[in-house]
């Protein structure tokens, strides 16, 4: 599993992300995901706030074992920032963070601690 180094690329506005090649044009919007939760995550979405809809699990079938680092990319014809993020963990369990302006942010680590997750952004 080379997730560590994967790159994703958003391919429509409603956030439909898919396994990009590192030649592409990087989006405003990039970020590194990483998983500081003391579990496997198995899915990860991505989408704006504005929308309604979760789409795809970015990961396709990669999972993001704690400790990992994941780049998610996006198209440079993106125009939204504010985007919603959700986790799906290897058990089933669920969070989601909102309204992350991923045009400012670098980098969101995600935690987890007695049934309390939480981000901290850079």
């Amino acid at each position: 599993m080379d997730q560590v180094n994967a790159l994703l690329k958003l391919a429509a506005p409603a956030a439909l992300l898919f396994v990009g090649s590192a030649a592409l044009s990087a989006g405003k919007q990039d970020f590194d995901l990483v998983n500081a939760t003391g579990y496997t995550i198995s899915e990860v979405y991505v989408a704006p706030s504005s929308s309604n809809e979760w789409e795809e699990d970015v990961m396709g079938r990669d999972i993001l074992e704690n400790g990992e680092t994941v780049t998610i990319e996006f198209a440079p014809r993106q125009k939204a920032c504010n985007y919603d993020i959700k986790v799906v963990w290897d058990d089933g369990d669920e969070a989601f963070w909102q309204g992350f302006d991923l045009c400012t942010v670098s980098q969101v680590t995600l935690h987890w601690d007695n049934g309390r997750a939480w981000a901290e952004y850079e």
